[in-house]
């Protein structure tokens, strides 16, 4: 942010079907905010005439989707409102009420100082916290977090479904926003490109406040379809990263488990098949062709995944000279994919 002057916070906060908790949500947004953005997506709750009726704080514009875009075009909508007003900073808050307003000074910290580029708030530091979170949740956000980490390249980053995030002006000028996921994988896909531009990324302690409220994101919606989003997005990476931008040790081992792996499970399938088809045993020569490439490329797997975790990005790129930056005209049109 620098030491100049004093940075300029915008908080954005998708809605939809908050009529019930958005006012108590405004209430705790402290001083230290300059501006906050409101996007009704479309609520059918009419969200947008409750804050426009109860609310008189200056900071506030509220943002009308015509159409339900998802949490995920619905939070771009604000971060293309926040650039455009010159915001330092842009936080994402929930309309739930599930997460403390009050908490965005220690969230957006790290930020502040300069070591980070992207923050995100963490559920699981403190076990009293993670008892008061849902089994289903905890379960599904630990899985997830694991799938996260080899995707986006961020091995020290969990939780990565948590909405209370913060993102420095420099990293979100650099994300092509209109192909963010639009639905509930915004999150995960968030860390995805962040990881393309090599930002730095931290995770704050939180606790958030569960009150039996029914969870938007489905356990069906995330097994049928994060699994294909999160592959694409491993796949996506390790191209950009250790194809097309630099070829090292690490590139190796990814292509030495790639072309013993693959080969090794086509024989090896190919004749435990034929072997039940034919009740004739496979030999010992024909096992060990399948068994040895498969053995070998987990090794050179396990040094690529070594490799990956230790490659992770230290400068934020908040320090990158401002005529170093590449910088994105913000698009208007967040329906591509």
């Amino acid at each position: 942010v620098g030491t100049e002057h004093q940075p300029t916070i915008a908080v954005c906060i998708p809605c939809y079907k908050a009529a019930a908790t958005i006012l108590p949500v405004l209430e705790l947004i402290g001083p230290e905010v300059t501006c906050i953005f409101v996007i009704d997506d479309a609520c059918p709750e009419s969200t947008a005439d409750i804050v426009e009726k109860h609310v008189r704080d200056p900071r506030l514009q509220v943002i009308r989707n015509e159409k339900n875009l998802g949490v995920g075009g619905a939070v771009v909508q604000g971060y293309q409102a926040a650039l455009k007003a010159g915001s330092d900073i842009v936080v994402k808050l929930d309309s739930d009420g599930q997460m403390d307003p009050k908490l965005i000074p220690y969230l957006i910290s790290s930020i502040v100082d300069g070591t980070a580029d992207y923050t995100k708030g963490c559920r699981f530091y403190s076990l009293k916290d993670m008892r008061s979170m849902p089994r289903v949740r905890l379960l599904g956000n630990a899985v997830l977090s694991i799938v996260s980490k080899a995707s986006s390249g961020y091995w020290t980053v969990m939780d990565p479904t948590n909405g209370f995030t913060a993102i420095h002006r420099a990293a979100l000028q650099q994300i092509p926003l209109n192909k963010i996921s639009q639905g509930y994988f915004f999150e995960s896909d968030m860390l995805f490109r962040l990881s393309t531009i090599r930002a730095v990324v931290k995770d704050v302690p939180m606790a958030s406040v569960y009150k039996g409220e029914e969870s938007q994101l489905k356990i069906r919606r995330v097994l049928y379809e994060f699994p294909p989003l999160y592959g694409r997005a491993f796949v996506k990476r390790v191209l950009y990263c250790y194809v097309l931008r630099d070829f090292n040790a690490i590139s190796l081992h990814f292509f030495m488990a790639l072309t013993l792996i693959v080969p090794g499970a086509v024989w090896g399938g190919y004749h435990w098949w034929r072997s039940i088809q034919t009740g004739v045993v496979a030999s010992a020569g024909t096992v060990m062709l399948a068994v040895l490439p498969l053995i070998l490329g987990f090794q050179f797997l396990l040094g690529a995944v070594q490799g990956d975790m230790a490659n992770q990005p230290t400068r934020p790129v908040q320090l990158a000279p401002e005529g170093a930056r590449f910088k994105r005209t913000p698009p208007t049109d967040t329906s591509g994919n």
